[in-house]
């Protein structure tokens, strides 16, 4: 009897100290998290709203000079398609081409100016790169001073279904920036 309640004991005991460390590892490693609202932050900076402006103007002027040549090519098309009947063989044969190559300077400017790799993407890079290491760095302040080893954002389409208002550093990061 004595023997089997020692065994009980020591088996507790055993136990008590496996749970015990678990909890401690599980502790350990829980993580802790934090929500920023990129929207709310970029709405607060006058630098982004200015850049944003800024964009939209140049993309505004640019949009025009393409439908301007876009415009032209359907003014040449429909001046082809009134005179074709009374025009030569070789006539038909330069209008045409001069349809296709005023439509090929069309899209290749269209191209240029907001292709990929296209003058708009290189004028949004060079704006907006700047703001976005700002709050980048002071995210990444208040991370490291909060102890967060994930800051999540809550504007972006991640899933992210409920995010309790005490974990969203938003405001503390405008503070950083001086806003």
């Amino acid at each position: 009897m004595k023997k089997n309640l020692m065994v009980r004991r020591l088996m507790t005991l055993a136990l008590l100290m496996i749970l015990h460390s678990s909890l401690f590892t599980l502790h350990s490693m829980a993580q802790k998290f934090a929500l920023v609202d990129m929207e709310y932050i970029l709405k607060n900076i006058p630098a982004y709203e200015r850049a944003n402006e800024q964009l939209n103007q140049v993309s505004k002027k640019w949009q025009a000079e393409v439908d301007a040549l876009t415009t032209e090519a359907q003014t040449l098309y429909k001046n082809y398609q009134n005179e074709v009947v009374f025009l030569s063989k070789e006539q038909k044969q330069a209008r045409q081409d001069a349809i296709v190559a005023k439509e090929k300077e069309a899209a290749d400017l269209k191209k240029k100016y907001f292709g990929p790799e296209g003058e708009l993407f290189k004028k949004r890079t060079a704006l907006m790169s700047p703001i976005q290491e700002e709050i980048y760095n002071a995210v990444k302040d208040v991370a490291d001073l909060r102890g967060y080893q994930l800051v999540l954002d809550r504007a972006s389409d991640s899933g992210i279904i409920f995010g309790s208002p005490k974990i969203d550093i938003s405001s503390e990061v405008l503070k950083k920036l001086g806003y």
